[in-house]
């Protein structure tokens, strides 16, 4: 809500959003972090390199479905990959959903890129996260990139520029705008030095989740900048397995949890044991917990999907099913199966995996490369697994929620 501040305090000062970690006095956070650690790193190793890539653009897909998902947007996949293909509907509604869509997935490969060039604690700045929700906003259509106040009349919203108006969510009065400098200052002169491959590290990043979200410092857009942050701390703390998993699905699957846990960490100190800050040490402890262990468990969910026996089994019986039905030609699954365990192969290698002729196995490859379920980078190079959106619940049971095809 703009504009209005409900006769209620307006946070003016940076330690009004102390503490800024939890105590942790008996250690169950740093438990969890370094969980989370340990996972990751177990995940990093899933899969062939060239295969794992494939999986990386998807689950990036999907990190934009589900955190477009808990902003209220819902898109089919099959939506998803054509907006991907710069492929829009002409149904108005549908359109700007698929653009949400594709706005956020550029948005998060730039966003990678550039964590990757920069030092750790340079993504807690304002610069930064300016910078991500520029990157945004840019691409979006003028439509999109506007908010509506209280009153209900529209404000455009400023591509990378902070927010000149105050705001409320819920109950909770962002802090002034004015002093919004300040506070992303602090935020970037604590929570910087942080950004590090530790159990505590991990601890901080859940709390600095929160304490963005609670500065609010964008007129629109805070919650998508805010994941996407959280996702380029992952990144920086070694602990996004090389993108092959998504906190916002977490979030999304737990949503009024999500939800409500963010606002509990909105409150003030609750009594007199209850930390020295202005804000509850309490309740922003419960929110850390919560989001690492959420983490951990779609942590376990991506890794037992990506196990490789069980990919090589779903992918078999997805090429079987559909060549029993004359959607695709005999010799198809052998094709996918080889690719997914090699990574990539041969292009004329497909006539021995099949034991077919050359001819023959050039209509199985064909037929493979239109429908997206193999890809290669030309006419004559070799062959990689793709991931369309018509297999993708076929190969990725519950990735996406059921009925979102």
């Amino acid at each position: 809500m703009i504009g209005k501040n409900m006769g209620r305090r307006l946070y003016d000062h940076p330690t009004d959003m102390e503490p800024l970690v939890p105590a942790d006095r008996d250690g169950k956070l740093a438990q969890l972090g370094l969980e989370v650690i340990r996972r990751a790193d177990r995940l990093r190793g899933a899969l062939h390199p060239i295969t794992r890539r494939g999986v990386v653009e998807l689950v990036r897909s999907m990190n934009s479905y589900y955190s477009n998902l808990i902003e209220g947007h819902r898109t089919r996949p099959v939506d998803i990959d054509a907006a991907l293909r710069q492929e829009f509907t002409g149904d108005a509604k549908q359109r700007g959903l698929q653009q949400l869509h594709w706005a956020h997935v550029e948005t998060q490969r730039w966003m990678e890129s550039a964590v990757a060039g920069l030092k750790a604690e340079e993504i807690c700045t304002a610069e930064f996260l300016c910078g991500v929700h520029r990157e945004f906003y840019q691409r979006l259509p003028e439509k999109l990139r506007q908010v509506e106040d209280a009153r209900g009349r529209w404000h455009a919203v400023a591509a990378g520029e902070l927010r000149t108006a105050p705001v409320t969510v819920g109950v909770h009065v962002a802090p002034a705008h004015e002093q919004l400098g300040k506070f992303l200052r602090r935020f970037a002169d604590f929570y910087g030095p942080l950004v590090q491959p530790t159990p505590q590290g991990l601890v901080a990043a859940a709390a600095a989740h929160h304490r963005l979200a609670w500065i609010h410092p964008f007129l629109d857009g805070n919650g998508r900048v805010t994941r996407l942050f959280t996702q380029a701390w992952l990144q920086r703390a070694e602990a996004a397995a090389d993108g092959l998993w998504t906190l916002a699905r977490g979030f999304a699957r737990r949503q009024q949890d999500y939800k409500s846990s963010l606002a509990c960490a909105d409150e003030r100190r609750l009594n007199d044991f209850d930390g020295r800050g202005y804000l509850s040490e309490r309740r922003l402890g419960e929110f850390c917990e919560f989001t690492l262990r959420t983490a951990l468990d779609q942590l376990d969910f991506m890794r037992e999907l990506l196990d490789l026996d069980g990919m090589q089994r779903r992918i078999l019986s997805y090429a079987e099913r559909r060549t029993a039905a004359a959607e695709l030609p005999g010799g198809a699954a052998l094709v996918l199966r080889e690719v997914f365990l090699r990574g990539e192969i041969p292009r004329g290698e497909a006539a021995r995996v099949i034991g077919v002729s050359p001819r023959t196995a050039q209509t199985v490859t064909r037929t493979l490369l239109r429908e997206g379920l193999v890809l290669s980078n030309s006419a004559k190079g070799p062959l990689r697994l793709g991931f369309p959106a018509s297999a993708a619940a076929s190969y990725f049971p519950n990735l996406f929620p059921a009925g979102a095809e």
